[in-house]
């Protein structure tokens, strides 16, 4: 399943929350429907916890994390790493992170088993990656862009890639993932999907503007629910010739 949302008016939910098979971090601040909506959602399965990395709200572009992890930059206080720890399964390693690319969530993404980084990270953080997130560590770029966190979003599932990705690239990143990859968009054609967009592996929640054909775009490469990526690009060609007629 696929749900919207807005912070505050804003649609790059990625911006504010960091979802994954074992938690979710929501900002603080803004208005308390963005995290009831999540709480509505997934407080029956996982913890969704309430906070701020370094006094700040985009949290989601700071940290990065799967089921086995949490990493955090080093300017996260300790009140907020005591709050998160004590919120947090036993189960889920958190570690503070020294780097110069200190917005996580743009240079890094991850699921349980791979994380794709940003070419230029710091190799001691490659090493805390690899034991804290538990994954297999990938140096690469996202249709030529460095920042792999914000133009892409994957799961166990499934990924969605930046629109101008080549079909190698794609093909590249799939072998390496081990999950089916399309390229695509979110909020009404916003490449920045890491932005918009935040998923795991039975659910996802983007912008209040993402269209119902980006929403079953979504929906399909994820796996949510009972659609399956074969339904994909049947269901894309019906959309667009229903808004063409």
């Amino acid at each position: 399943m696929a749900v919207r949302a807005q912070f505050e008016g804003n649609n790059e939910v990625g911006v504010f929350s960091k979802l994954t098979n074992a938690y979710c971090l929501v900002a603080i601040g803004g208005s308390e429907n963005f995290y009831s909506v999540f709480e509505g959602e997934l407080s029956e399965t996982i913890p969704v916890i309430h906070t701020s990395l370094a006094g700040c709200r985009i949290i989601g572009r700071m940290c990065v994390g799967n089921r086995h992890g949490l990493l955090v930059p080093s300017t996260t206080t300790d009140q907020e790493l005591q709050h998160i720890r004590n919120a947090l399964p036993d189960s889920v390693a958190l570690q503070r992170v020294e780097e110069r690319l200190s917005a996580l969530g743009n240079v890094i993404t991850c699921n349980d088993y791979v994380a794709l980084v940003h070419p230029d990270i710091d190799r001691e953080t490659e090493e805390i990656i690899t034991d804290t997130l538990k994954t297999e560590v990938f140096r690469q770029t996202v249709a030529e862009n460095v920042l792999v966190g914000s133009y892409c979003a994957i799961s166990n599932q499934g990924g969605l890639v930046h629109p101008k990705t080549t079909v190698e690239d794609q093909d590249e990143l799939s072998s390496l993932l081990q999950v089916p990859l399309v390229a695509g968009t979110v909020n009404r054609g916003s490449d920045v999907i890491g932005a918009g967009l935040v998923v795991n592996d039975w659910i996802a929640f983007c912008g209040l503007d993402t269209t119902s054909t980006e929403l079953s775009v979504v929906e399909s490469v994820f796996k949510l629910g009972d659609r399956q990526p074969s339904n994909i690009t049947t269901e894309m060609r019906e959309s667009l010739i229903d808004s063409m007629t």
